[in-house]
């Protein structure tokens, strides 16, 4: 099963300077798609012919070399019906679902993922799904059960406000499958290669084959998505108690100089004892050494920005323990006591936030400080934690049985194989729904495809004198020849709808035939034409009009 990927270069692209997970995740599964999808031809669905030339180069460099790849233009949506869905690499199907509507909600299904849901934005389109023309063949995956639970606690508060104000029964119709992100396991899998690139790193950084390397790898920053206090101090307690040589590789970016300071000095004062380190974790190839340079990672996210968490899967993949927080989809991924240690969190009960809620919808607080609020109020167990590294830093074979049991559990459930097969299948079992289950509400005959994005002739139609209808005569001006058409299109102020008005050939043949047989009513020129031709030539006749090419009349307003 085939989908259009909705390609926006950002999305899908881990060398940018802010490398976020959802960067991560879209660049793995375009590799995946490419590697494993096993269609013939991949589609684009982008804004610009740039854009496709963009993926096209990324889909070369993954297959190592090109494959056929087919450019859908925004502006022809329409060619969507033949690809069946629509992929969309975040949570937002809203807009897609009215844009369908002009062709009819079965045209092709709509299958989004999500990523951060804390955003305004990402809530908004939440509430818009309620809303939307969204179907039971159109599917938002979620990353982990309690993103499920989330969205689906959302909509019913949504909806119960909807039912008390306007009552009935609201509820959307489309899907909430949970998939997990994947990961490329045989990246990570033991090699010489890597070996050695781990060797040389720790080579590098001082670090003795007896000493323990602790990895914390993704962005580091301490109020959207782990503060580094428990693990600091988790630490320290864990190398007063084993003795051991700890060191802690935090391999990631930061935001600016003075979060960098805080996590510097933060370590210096709250574990002298270890040996923290700070590497770039946006090059590829640190990333790809410091997984071979640990013994042991650590992830005590504690962020509502957070979702699934895909380093710890990462981890696993790469044969190593994880200590992670009992915390969203990370509990999902990692087995409390088979493939890592899960540290328990704690947050206050409903209502304590409220005012966290009304100072950010109120701008008083932006998106940073909202998310890092309620982080500041979220608690990790600082002394589980300690417990949780004294017992891997301490025993060897503990740590190896753990990374052998997390890498096998990577293979079986997070393989990117696994998960785009996961992906084909819903896409296949949604479009048996859309071509052979229920209808769709039908449209009315004349109502806009989107109410709130009317046709600014039906919309705005009180503003002109009058409306031409197909009972209406048009007549040439005395001079309206080619000469004329050419010499007002040589003023680009007339040329610049050109894109939504009949082509020029066909424009001059239109204006002779209105020169030769007028003056003709509109019926006769649409003919038995299609209905998108049929507009064409009447917005192409509203243009002849204001270039003073023709007159258009009621009809007996006209003489012969």
């Amino acid at each position: 099963m085939n989908a259009a990927i909705h390609y926006a270069t950002e999305a899908f692209d881990t060398s940018g300077p802010k490398l976020m997970g959802r960067h991560a995740a879209g660049e793995g599964f375009l590799r995946a798609f490419v590697r494993h999808g096993g269609v013939e031809t991949l589609l684009c669905y982008a804004k610009t012919q740039r854009d496709f030339a963009h993926f096209e180069k990324q889909v070369a460099s993954i297959a190592g070399g090109p494959r056929a790849c087919r450019f859908i233009p925004y502006e022809r949506f329409d060619a969507l019906s033949g690809a069946g869905c629509l992929y969309h690499p975040a949570p937002g199907l809203h807009h897609f679902a009215w844009q369908r509507r002009f062709l009819g909600s079965k045209s092709y299904s709509l299958c989004g993922v999500t990523h951060t849901i804390a955003t305004h934005g990402i809530m908004d389109a939440i509430g818009e799904m309620m809303l939307a023309p969204l179907e039971s063949w159109d599917a938002v995956i979620c990353t982990s059960r309690v993103v499920k639970a989330i969205i689906e606690r959302v909509q019913a508060e949504w909806a119960a406000y909807l039912d008390e104000k306007f009552g009935g029964r609201t509820a959307a119709a489309l899907q909430f499958p949970v998939i997990p992100l994947g990961v490329d396991c045989d990246a990570l899998a033991p090699s010489h290669a890597g070996e050695k690139a781990g060797t040389e790193l720790r080579q590098r950084l001082g670090i003795a084959k007896s000493d323990v390397v602790v990895l914390f790898l993704g962005r580091l920053s301490y109020h959207a998505k782990a503060h580094p206090m428990p693990m600091y101090l988790g630490l320290e307690m864990a190398a007063q108690r084993t003795g051991k040589r700890i060191h802690l590789i935090q391999a990631g970016w930061f935001a600016n100089d003075a979060i960098k300071n805080e996590f510097v000095n933060g370590a210096k004062l709250l574990c002298p004892s270890i040996n923290a380190l700070f590497l770039d974790g946006r090059d590829a190839g640190t990333r790809t050494s410091a997984w071979f340079a640990a013994d042991i990672f650590a992830s005590l996210s504690d962020n509502i920005q957070e979702t699934f968490g895909l380093a710890p899967v990462e981890a696993m993949a790469a044969g190593l323990p994880v200590v992670a927080t009992d915390w969203d989809g990370y509990r999902d991924t990692v087995r409390d006591g088979t493939d890592g240690i899960l540290i328990p969190t704690f947050a206050p009960p409903a209502g304590a936030g409220e005012t966290l809620a009304v100072r950010h919808f109120m701008e008083v607080d932006n998106y940073d400080h909202y998310i890092g609020f309620a982080s500041q109020c979220t608690g990790v167990d600082v002394r589980a934690a300690a417990e949780a590294f004294t017992a891997l830093i301490g025993d060897a074979p503990l740590r190896k049985k753990m990374g052998e049991a997390g890498r096998a559990r990577a293979r079986e459930s997070f393989d990117w194989r696994v998960i785009i097969a996961a992906y084909q299948a819903l896409w296949d079992e949604l479009n048996s729904r859309r071509t052979h289950g229920a209808e769709s509400a039908p449209r009315k005959p004349g109502a806009p495809a989107y109410p709130l994005r009317d046709d600014p002739f039906a919309a705005f139609a009180m503003y002109p004198s009058r409306v031409f209808g197909p009972d209406f005569v048009v007549s040439a001006e005395p001079g309206a020849d080619e000469a004329a058409l050419e010499r007002v299109c040589s003023l680009r102020m007339n040329t610049y709808a050109a894109a939504i008005l009949a082509p020029a050939r066909e424009m001059r043949a239109l204006l002779n035939r209105i020169r030769t047989e007028g003056p003709i009513a509109v019926l006769s020129l649409t003919g038995e034409k299609t209905a998108e031709e049929r507009a064409i030539l009447l917005r192409s006749l509203g243009w002849l009009g204001k270039m003073g090419l023709v007159t258009i009349k009621p009809p007996g307003s006209v003489e012969g």
